[in-house]
């Protein structure tokens, strides 16, 4: 790994998914929808599908909006999603990819390449930056609700099949091969961890720092692509403020 925290991400831009509940309630309950139509409705039964409760559980998604989203599959309800990915470069040359889910391809990518063209980024082709990003399997082990020292989390996810460890003071992140990322989760709960954040992800290779002049204008892109209803996930290579010292 290059050293890059995810979780210092997702820490730093919580406060302002929190003000977007509503919206990310909505993106999650496409996914819900399409992954239960996909490969049916018990989560036990579908792995994709338990990926996306775990999310919405993080998220803080009521149980009704699950349980309601669950039923519209069940339902044979005839709405469609595609799944589309998006790549470019954000301000400052950052390797970008977008993850949409959308029934309507050509307002999406219209929507997406706004927010790149107008906030000093551009778009690539198919491929032009998804070789950048490796799909891990990845978890969060908040260390103020888990004792266990770093040897001890160390040797037990070791055993349990994951590939690296990066310990800060707030967390511990756990990285995994795809197909070892359901084993390590549940080996870990199975351990009596309290798991903080467990998904599939795509991790940068390598990071590049935003230069000083341009991360408003960087940031503000990312928010935009976020705001869209059609945006599942955006993944950068930006260099967090750690990174950069």
């Amino acid at each position: 790994m290059s050293g890059h925290s995810k979780w210092h991400n997702i820490q730093g831009r919580k406060g302002a998914q929190d003000a977007k509940r509503g919206k990310i309630f909505q993106k999650l309950s496409r996914e819900l929808f399409m992954a239960a139509k996909a490969g049916g409705s018990d989560p036990n039964d579908n792995a994709a599908l338990r990926l996306i409760v775990d999310k919405a559980r993080a998220a803080n998604m009521p149980k009704d909006n699950i349980k309601r989203a669950l039923k519209k599959a069940d339902g044979g309800s005839e709405e469609h999603y595609d799944e589309v990915t998006y790549e470019g470069y954000a301000p400052g040359g950052v390797a970008v990819l977008v993850e949409t889910l959308t029934d309507n391809k050509n307002r999406t990518a219209s929507a997406v390449r706004v927010a790149f063209t107008r906030n000093g980024g551009s778009m690539g082709s198919s491929g032009s930056v998804a070789y950048m990003f490796d799909r891990k399997g990845y978890l969060v082990l908040d260390r103020s609700k888990n004792s266990q020292d770093e040897d001890t989390v160390l040797m037990d996810i070791m055993d349990l099949g994951a590939d690296d460890l990066q310990t800060s003071d707030d967390a511990y992140e756990i990285y995994t091969d795809v197909k070892d990322f359901a084993a390590v989760r549940d080996g870990l709960t199975e351990k009596g961890y309290e798991i903080a954040n467990a998904e599939l992800t795509m991790i940068p290779q390598n990071t590049t720092p935003v230069p000083e002049e341009k991360k408003e204008q960087f940031e503000h892109m990312i928010d935009q692509l976020e705001d869209n209803e059609d945006v599942s996930e955006v993944y950068t290579a930006a260099a967090d403020d750690d990174d950069e010292e």
